[in-house]
């Protein structure tokens, strides 16, 4: 079993500051899985799986059923039961003997009686689904059907989709409806794989909305909902002080590759590489890949733009520093204008040109060329 040390790591950190640790992340990325570990190093442990109808009765009076246990209580599907957090509030201000850990399938943002209701008592930690760099040899692979453990682990790229299929199906007809939003899952479905069509590229809500029949809010709604749950990663735009147009629209992105290649079409290697969006696919599936290794929250997390001069796929803020990165399916980029001006007016501290495969090299002194999986080899 795939021991992920980040995450533990981060939840011993969350428990040195708060009595209570959210784990977020999307549903089947290894949340429970990670929970049933950590509870190992603990000598009492209660577990609520909200999932479980008994669990969940259980849990219709909080009160009674937490306020005498001890040690690490675990709740699970936390999004099913918002209404638990004014009860945790009052719990942990009242004894000091207890600790929660809480998973939930939904950010924060959409989770709103938990950070209004918690401030100051929890610590969020967000979860993704596996990275390459914690299965480095697995670029190619991982590239194609996603980094969802059930889907990584199958035994053959037909039985990944198969399951994200039915991942997808789950998700519309039935997490979407648990968090008490109601939207048609054809819908849903319809709007998802139209926006695969702007992976990698500038949002637009006006001229996607049009295109569902639907009014630029609605369209702007459903794209909160799928960045909410964690399906979608919206990035937004750097502005830096300088006399130019910058581009103000945030980009869009599919935080796991296997679902954009699903809703496009595309689940064999062959079919990949002949595909007109093979670009646009390596481009989101590593920029997802840095963002998870360098663990930045996202507002440190940008792309940055001039209209019709330069652009920068991806701006990190980190210790300090600003570090660029541009994604480039080629074994021999150069360098371009647009590298260096990004250079200039963004003063970046380094620019890294990731790639597939090509052999670690130096543009200019500021400008390195490197393979995608040594590159995540550095953050370590």
């Amino acid at each position: 079993m795939l021991t992920r040390h980040y995450y533990e790591k981060a939840l011993d950190e969350g428990f040195d500051i708060n009595a209570i640790v959210a784990l977020l992340g999307p549903r089947q990325c290894g949340k429970t899985t990670l929970a049933q570990m950590y509870a190992k190093k603990h000598l009492e442990v209660h577990h609520f799986d909200l999932e479980n109808i008994r669990d969940h009765t259980a849990l219709s009076n909080p009160m009674l059923a937490l306020e005498d246990l001890e040690g690490l209580i675990v709740i699970d599907e936390i999004q099913l039961r918002p209404e638990l957090f004014p009860a945790l509030r009052v719990l942990v201000d009242k004894k000091k003997n207890q600790q929660f850990l809480i998973l939930g399938s939904a950010s924060k943002e959409l989770l709103q009686q938990s950070s209004q209701t918690l401030a100051g008592r929890i610590t969020f930690v967000e979860m993704s689904p596996l990275g390459l760099y914690e299965v480095p040899d697995q670029l190619d692979s991982m590239w194609l059907t996603g980094g969802y453990p059930k889907a990584y682990l199958a035994k053959s790229s037909e039985a990944a989709f198969l399951w994200i299929e039915d991942y997808i199906a789950t998700f519309l007809e039935r997490d979407i409806p648990n968090l008490g939003i109601s939207i048609a899952a054809r819908t849903m479905r319809r709007f998802w794989s139209m926006l695969a069509h702007y992976h990698g590229n500038i949002f637009n809500a006006s001229e996607l909305g049009k295109s569902l029949g639907v009014a630029h809010t609605t369209a702007r709604h459903y794209l909160d909902i799928l960045t909410g749950t964690f399906m979608v990663r919206e990035l937004m735009p750097w502005h830096e002080n300088i006399n130019k147009r910058q581009i103000k629209s945030p980009k869009i992105y599919f935080r796991d590759s296997g679902i954009y290649h699903h809703l496009m079409g595309i689940e064999s290697q062959a079919s990949l590489r002949r595909h007109p969006k093979l670009g646009a696919s390596w481009e989101g599936m590593a920029l997802e890949q840095i963002i998870r290794a360098y663990h930045v929250r996202p507002d440190k997390a940008y792309f940055w733009g001039v209209h019709n001069q330069a652009e920068l796929d991806l701006l990190l803020l980190h210790k300090g520093k600003r570090l660029g990165f541009e994604f480039k399916y080629s074994d021999s980029p150069t360098f371009t204008t647009s590298m260096r001006q990004s250079l200039e007016l963004l003063e970046l501290d380094k620019l890294t040109v990731v790639t597939p495969k090509a052999r670690p090299s130096y543009l200019s002194q500021d400008v390195q060329v490197i393979d995608l999986v040594s590159a995540l080899d550095e953050v370590r």
